[in-house]
């Protein structure tokens, strides 16, 4: 059956400055700026009581339509946290006979993984772009921290997936 409106709503917090256009999103914050493209989805997205409030729309919808208007509020509550807070994936590197090594570039762009089960090739993993990673001071550690969430977290499974 389908619902004839469905309405979620988001607040902004201070210093978070939304742009909507035909479905493009823009956020702006302390740490700069990110965007996407939502305009594969059905819906009305708009900026509602003086700018401090995201209003997202489903006219018509099935039950699937309106579960995704709780994907898009998400996806923009992702965006604002990564533009006010940032991301940071830790990884540790586990092994049981053979030490792996792993460089961070000079950069942070990119790492090297050398001696994985015994191996004599370098494996190399490059970052997407705005992702830094870097070694912490706990052992066997890397962080992988930036703005995206979606970046940080697909970098974080190219270093995994190596």
């Amino acid at each position: 059956m389908k619902t004839l409106l469905s309405t979620g709503f988001l607040p902004l917090p201070e210093g978070v400055t939304v742009e909507v256009k035909s479905r493009r999103i823009e956020v702006t914050g302390p740490r700069g700026k990110l965007n996407r493209d939502m305009r594969h989805m059905n819906l009305q997205v708009r900026k509602v009581e003086n700018g401090e409030k995201i209003r997202v729309d489903i006219w018509h919808g099935k039950r699937k339509h309106v579960a995704a208007m709780n994907t898009i509020l998400s996806t923009i509550q992702n965006l604002i946290t990564g533009v006010t807070k940032g991301y940071r994936y830790k990884m540790r590197f586990v092994y049981a006979h053979f030490p792996i090594n792993v460089n961070v570039a000079d950069d942070n762009q990119s790492v090297e993984i050398n001696n994985f089960l015994g191996e004599k090739r370098v494996r190399k993993v490059a970052m997407l772009k705005d992702v830094t990673c870097m070694r912490t001071s706990t052992k066997d550690e890397l962080a992988l921290e930036g703005n995206d969430l979606q970046l940080v977290s697909q970098s974080a499974a190219l270093v995994h997936q190596s």
